[in-house]
């Protein structure tokens, strides 16, 4: 979260060069290409069948959908402090989908733990999806504008890009779903790169490329590393909600860095959403086995005769 914390901040001063679609799209070109170096460094295994339709999932999520949708946020006036809260939400709608995704078929079929969060895990989510979503009508004019509209866009694209990156996890590295992710993508991101470049001519200067190199090497790589990998030790639903520590984080570094202070009632929201945050922490987050890790607990414990398969196989012998 540290490392994400910086991405909004970044992104302000990129767009005081790059176009915000050469933002979102660059972004994961330049990562791709640090995603092949370590592809080949680190030796990683090519991923198997189903595998790529899930990277397929990340790729849409934090490759292109994210990316793209704050950036544009940010082009159409959201102040960076107001961004930082409204990605309070995130934790929600990751844990959302990471409940939805692993009771799912598909989830069942690969042996994967399925989380059954609590309902004062639910609760303490919905309640600092709640202060945020007051926030944004509290500091606009009563109704959701064009820029909350990416906003909301981002966070749902991310929640599902970081669920599923996190089930895939358990498969394989953290940082191999995001290089797997950045070269899967990179077919597109590259050329498109190229002729963003041309259409949205940069305005060349300091802070903005350093903002971009840090999307690009940080927030879109580097930090997923620690992140899924995280995701695949503590369960989606709970490692999702350190992400209500983020908004505190960027409203901090809005300040230092741009200079954008924050009103009493930007200040009330960031603290219900830590309340929450702790509130669901402490919230338990149970775990069920599925019906095919079952089935390899008891053969390991009980031996292969006490399984169902075992057992049908003596009765037809």
């Amino acid at each position: 979260m540290l490392a994400f914390s910086f991405t909004v901040p970044s992104t302000s001063f990129a767009l005081r060069a790059f176009g915000p679609y050469t933002i979102g799209v660059g972004r994961a070109a330049i990562a791709a290409l640090l995603a092949v170096a370590a592809l080949r460094l680190t030796r990683a295994a090519r991923p198997r069948g189903t595998q790529w339709i899930s990277l397929a999932v990340v790729a849409g999520g934090i490759v292109f959908g994210f990316p793209v949708l704050s950036t544009l946020a940010l082009s159409h006036g959201s102040s960076a402090s107001h961004a930082a809260v409204v990605t309070g939400l995130l934790p929600i709608t990751t844990a959302a989908f990471g409940t939805l995704r692993a009771w799912g078929r598909w989830g069942v079929a690969t042996g994967v733990e399925r989380e059954r969060p609590s309902w004062a895990f639910w609760v303490a989510s919905v309640a600092g999806a709640a202060c945020i979503v007051a926030f944004t009508l509290r500091n606009g004019p009563g109704r959701f504008s064009v820029a909350d509209v990416f906003l909301f866009g981002a966070l749902v694209t991310a929640g599902l890009g970081y669920a599923e990156g996190g089930r895939l996890a358990r498969d394989m590295p953290g940082r191999a779903v995001v290089s797997w992710a950045l070269v899967l993508a990179a077919p597109i991101t590259l050329p498109v790169t190229a002729v963003l470049l041309v259409a949205e001519p940069p305005r060349w200067n300091g802070p903005a490329v350093a903002g971009l190199a840090y999307l690009a090497v940080v927030s879109m790589f580097l930090g997923f590393f620690a992140w899924y990998a995280g995701m695949a030790r503590a369960g989606v639903a709970r490692a999702s909600q350190v992400q209500l520590a983020q908004p505190l984080l960027t409203l901090l570094w809005s300040w230092l860095l741009l200079g954008e202070h924050a009103g009493p009632s930007t200040v009330v929201a960031a603290a219900g959403v830590l309340v929450c945050v702790l509130f669901a922490q402490r919230a338990r987050v149970l775990r069920d086995m599925t019906p095919s890790s079952t089935i390899r607990r008891t053969v390991s414990q009980e031996g292969v005769s006490q399984s169902p398969v075992s057992r049908r196989g003596a009765v037809d012998g």
